[in-house]
This record gives structure tokens, C-alpha cells and sequence, in this order.
């Protein structure tokens, strides 16, 4: 059974395998047109405007346009050598079904701790919440959805997922999801995209979370707003595991760090897009005056241990350790 997206007014069949009525609304990614279904073959939404076409392979949606997979081609290139230098990945089923509560591989466990502990946190003080009012399933995006763990645990809870990335790997990007598919009545739909650049017309979701993903923007103001067009009102956005520092020179001094440990470890910086890799209140009070929003802060508990890291790292005369909190905002 094909997947029906709707494309400008009309209700066009996308082929995706075994897909359910996901309801999409889609625009052009490179010049925000309306996209409409163009004649088969492929029968796939071209746009009338600029002739950009929405292209299929394997289940995944690709709307980055030439241009720009050139310009990310080396953080990704350096992105996937260092997740594999990392032990991201399994040729296992299981450990994708395990995350993020266990890591089979042991290789991140303490990463993917902190992932199963906001996980927990998020579904206790913001989705349960959500899901009072939307006791159907919410439509959610998921920016930045890697190998779609997320979307997994949000099917599994009757939430119609939209997974986004610019990975499509089968190890650590969109391509992953296979492992999940099967689990599933149906597939959740994935893009590969930018998420400055979100392939969506207005106004049809209700939930954006950002898992581990907002801090690798460019431009947090442009990333943020492309999340909220996208949102219907009331809508909800969500910032989870991305960096957290008091002062604007401990991120800047992290960030230093992190790159000189990938130039050791791997021979390059892993800096061939301007990330800004951390927020600080003055940048969130910044984005809340902006877009007129006012964020919800909550912090999840992590261990003793990840406690006393604050106090530890004065004593040593290091700089602050990153928090990572749970923000999120409705509008």
C-alpha cells in the first residue's frame, strides 16, 4: 500500500513501501514553492517554479538540492568517520530495538544513559502532558532523527513521526530505520533534508523536537524559525541533550577542545560548517524575544556522579562542565 502525501491542494500517491496516509504537505526546498505531483514516471512532486524534483531511494525522501549536498558533502564525509571511530552502529537488529535504554555494543553506554534518562524525562514532563490533549497521536517532527530511535519510540506510543536528517547511512543515519520498520504497522516517512530548509508548507504539526540535534545549527534563529512555520497553533517545540553552559567562554573553550581531540584522534577538526555546538541563557533569551516564546526549563536527574561534576571541575580549576536540560515551548 502506497503512502498518500498531499501535495499543494491535492492528494498525490508517493511510492513508498508499505507506507500508511501520513497527510504531508510539501514545498519546495529550494524556493518554497508549493510541490505538486509531476507525470509518471517518476510521479513524484516536482516544482513548477525552480524544476527542482523530489527524489525517492530506499524509503527516503531526498530534498537536498545539488548545491547543497556539495556544501555539507565534507561534514558528513567527517561526521560518519568519526560516529564510526566512535562504535555508532550494529549489524544487529537488537541493539537498535535497545536504544536508547541499553547499549549492546557497551561502546557509548554513558551517552546513551544520558539519552534514555532525557527520553524518560521528556515522555514524564512534556509529552504526557501533550498526550492529554491529543489522546489520537500527535504528527511530530523529529529534526535531526539520526537512526530514528525517536520516531521508533514515538510510533510505538501512537505518534505519527516525520524523521529528518542529512544522513542517510544504514549504520547511523535515516537508513537505519530499517531495523524498526518491521516492528511497525506501518513505516514513518524520512527526508533527508536540512533543517534550515524543512521540505513542509505551514502550519501542519504539533510537535518539533530538536534530540541532540538544535546545537549543531548554524544559525539557531533561522533553524528555530523553520521549526515553528512548520507548527500548527498550538503547536510545541521541544531542545533535548544539546549543550548547556552559564557562560559564553566555557562553550567557546569546549568547542576548542573537541576539535583539537578530533584532530588527534582522527586527523581533522571536524569544523567544515560553522556550528554554533552550545547554548547559554543569553542565546535562549535572545531566540524567546525573537519568536516570542518563553521556555520551559527542566532538568533530569543523571546520577550522583554527573552531580558533582560542577563542583569537581572547580576544584580543579577546569571550566564548567555542559549541562543538558529539557526545553521546551508551546506556541
Amino acid at each position: 500500500m502506497s503512502s498518500v502525501l498531499q501535495t499543494g491542494a491535492v492528494a498525490d500517491e508517493l511510492p513508498v513501501t508499505g507506507g500508511n496516509r501520513s497527510g504531508l504537505r510539501l514545498q519546495c526546498p529550494v524556493c518554497s514553492n508549493a510541490l505538486h505531483e509531476s507525470a509518471f514516471p517518476p510521479r513524484l512532486p516536482a516544482c513548477s517554479q525552480c524544476g527542482f524534483l523530489l527524489a525517492e531511494e530506499d524509503g527516503i525522501f531526498r530534498c537536498l538540492p545539488s548545491e547543497r549536498e556539495a556544501y555539507f558533502a565534507q561534514f558528513v564525509r567527517e561526521y560518519e568517520l568519526v560516529r564510526a571511530n566512535e562504535g555508532r552502529g550494529s549489524s544487529s537488529s537488537d541493539y537498535y530495538l535497545h536504544l536508547p535504554f541499553k547499549d549492546l555494543t557497551g561502546r557509548n553506554s554513558w551517552q546513551w544513559g544520558i539519552r534514555a534518562r532525557t527520553w524518560r524525562h521528556m515522555v514524564r514532563k512534556v509529552l504526557s502532558q501533550i498526550e492529554r490533549d491529543y489522546p489520537g497521536g500527535c504528527s511530530v517532527l523529529d529534526i535531526g532523527a539520526g537512526n530514528c530511535w525517536l520516531s521508533y519510540q514515538l510510533s510505538l506510543r501512537g505518534h505519527r513521526p516525520v524523521a529528518i536528517d542529512l544522513l542517510k547511512n544504514d549504520a547511523d543515519g535515516l537508513g537505519a530505520a530499517r531495523h524498526y520498520l518491521s516492528r511497525l504497522p506501518g513505516p514513518f516517512p524520512r527526508f533527508q533534508a536540512e533543517m534550515d530548509h524543512l521540505p513542509f508548507a505551514a502550519g501542519q504539526f504539533d510537535v518539533a523536537i530538536f534530540n541532540a540535534s538544535f546545537h549543531y545549527s548554524v544559525d539557531y534563529a533561522q533553524t528555530l524559525g523553520e521549526a515553528l512555520r512548520c507548527l500548527r497553533r498550538p503547536g510545541y517545540v521541544i531542545i533535548a541533550d544539546s549543550p548547556f553552559y552559564s557562560k559564553d567562554e566555557s562553550g567557546q573553550e569546549m568547542v576548542k577542545e573537541k576539535h583539537r581531540a578530533f584532530e588527534q584522534r582522527c586527523g581533522f577538526r571536524s569544523d567544515s560548517i560553522p556550528s554554533r555546538e552550545y547554548l547559554t541563557p543569553g542565546l535562549l533569551g535572545g531566540l524567546a524575544r525573537q519568536f516570542g516564546v518563553r521556555w520551559n526549563l527542566s532538568k533530569p536527574w543523571y546520577g550522583f556522579n554527573w552531580a558533582l561534576r560542577p563542583a569537581k571541575a572547580r576544584l580543579q580549576r577546569r571550566r564548567e562542565p555542559a549541562k543538558f536540560y529539557l526545553l521546551w515551548a508551546k506556541v
